[in-house]
């Protein structure tokens, strides 16, 4: 296969992604908006739940993540009743979290409010008085985290059968339905936090409604039902092979979440100008980053499709994937060193703040370029069972960028990118000796989701290629 058809299916499958991811964003910006008017308590209170939810999605991920793989890899093969056990490994494994998360979460919102702002008393009133409304809002948001949850699945479950357009559309419309509730719940029946909670579940509930309809009439979905016989296998077994692919797809998102939270406190010991503007600029950089991502899901998908047919193609994939992403963080690049300052300014930023702000972005470049390679590759070993290499990789480079940005903080802004830039360059250093070691594979080897990959000949898929 050319490399143009790579580079189309991969652009055709990563540009909807962007935006679903995007969308997933504009969720939070939307609440905040309309919550600021009523103090900065309660945007205090909903910051904080949004960022546990954010760190709540690592859980879901091995459910939704490890579905696409084994559905994309199963549509390769043309396999029906595999697709079947990954559609049922992603709900059963959505089943065993769920409950876990939601009811758990519900009992514990006190203590979850109180750890996430720092105790009862804060070092203010301003904490003092986020403390109730974060209780309010977990009341609703983590219940309805069980509609989070499920959506994350049904999204996996369509770009497994090679649908990223819906989840996309799923997302924007769950944002639409956010942004006609939040006034109405929030300012209107005076709801207040809790209003803006309800308007978010509701909004997703909505989506996920139609992502049903949808898988309904997923033609993929429906042949599979359709002429899959009843299979042996056990539900425990479809789940657990859904997890052992999902973790650690899971772990990696999770270790990035956690080292961005600890860098926030290195940061802090340069100073409070240097904490809003990497504050300000870590929002900014998601228009990047997402793309990055969204290069990595669309290489993941493809790379599994096709092994899954019995064609290793991994290399030439991952030559577009590197093309694409390193396109795009060049671009961040150059337009970090022109626009800086009018990106500060348009997050609402001056002064001190905006100057430092300036200063880290135009620093972030080189970082930015090989991120953008690290995340987009990562997704030809995501999809081919390299995953738990890749997550110990992010492990070990999170732990020596913290420790680097430990060391430099004495430098300032620049001091921490140069951190981050060094432990990137490690890990795109290990990435490329993963890559380097596809190029003369073994005539068949076997993934960590018990898939065989035949790689004799690319261009000749092997019937046999089926889920151990």
């Amino acid at each position: 296969m050319g490399a143009a058809e790579h580079r189309r299916r991969l652009v055709s499958l990563a540009y909807p992604v962007y935006f679903e991811l995007l969308a997933g964003v504009t969720a939070g910006i939307i609440n905040m908006a309309w919550v600021a008017r009523l103090g900065g308590g309660a945007v205090a209170a909903v910051a904080v739940a949004t960022n546990v939810e954010n760190l709540l999605l690592g859980v879901i991920l091995v459910a939704g993540s490890g579905t696409t793989v084994l559905v994309a890899r199963a549509r390769g093969a043309e396999d029906s009743a595999a697709i079947r056990s990954a559609v049922r490994g992603g709900w059963v494994l959505w089943a065993l979290v769920t409950p876990l998360v939601a009811i758990g979460g519900y009992l514990c919102r006190e203590p979850l409010a109180h750890l996430v702002l720092g105790g009862s008393g804060g070092s203010g009133s301003s904490s003092s008085d986020s403390l109730p409304l974060a209780t309010a809002y977990f009341s609703i948001a983590l219940p309805g985290i069980a509609v989070f949850f499920a959506t994350n699945v049904v999204d996996g479950i369509l770009k497994g059968a090679g649908d990223t357009r819906t989840p996309m559309k799923l997302a924007i419309l769950a944002n639409g339905v956010i942004l006609g509730l939040d006034p109405l719940f929030i300012l209107r029946f005076d709801l207040g936090v809790r209003g803006a909670a309800i308007a978010t579940v509701l909004g997703r509930t909505v989506a996920l409604m139609c992502g049903f309809v949808v898988l309904h009439r997923n033609g993929v979905l429906r042949q599979a039902a359709q002429a899959a016989p009843n299979r042996a296998g056990s539900l425990s077994a479809d789940a657990r092979r859904t997890a052992e692919t999902g973790l650690p797809m899971s772990a990696d998102f999770v270790a990035r979440m956690v080292g961005a939270l600890a860098l926030v406190a290195i940061v802090a010991r340069i100073g409070v100008s240097e904490v809003a503007a990497y504050g300000i600029a870590t929002k900014a950089m998601y228009v990047a980053t997402m793309a990055f991502y969204a290069i990595r899901q669309a290489a993941s998908i493809r790379t599994a499709q096709l092994l899954g047919a019995g064609r290793d193609e991994r290399r030439a994939i991952g030559r577009q994937v590197l093309l694409l992403a390193g396109s795009l963080g060049l671009t961040a690049l150059l337009t970090l060193l022109a626009a800086a300052p009018w990106i500060m300014w348009a997050f609402g930023s001056e002064g001190e703040v905006a100057a430092a702000g300036a200063l880290y972005l135009r620093c972030l470049g080189p970082y930015l370029t090989l991120l953008a390679c690290f995340i987009a590759l990562g997704g030809v070993f995501e999809g081919s069972g390299g995953s738990p290499a890749l997550a110990r990789i992010t492990a070990c480079g999170v732990a020596l960028q913290l420790a680097l940005a430990y060391s430099l903080s004495g430098s300032g802004l620049p001091g921490i990118c140069l951190a981050m830039a060094l432990a990137m360059a490690l890990q795109c250093a290990a990435i490329a000796r993963m890559y380097r070691r596809t190029e003369h594979p073994t005539a068949t080897d076997c993934d960590d989701s018990g898939v065989r990959i035949s790689v004799t000949e690319p261009d000749s898929p092997s019937p046999d290629n089926r889920f151990a």
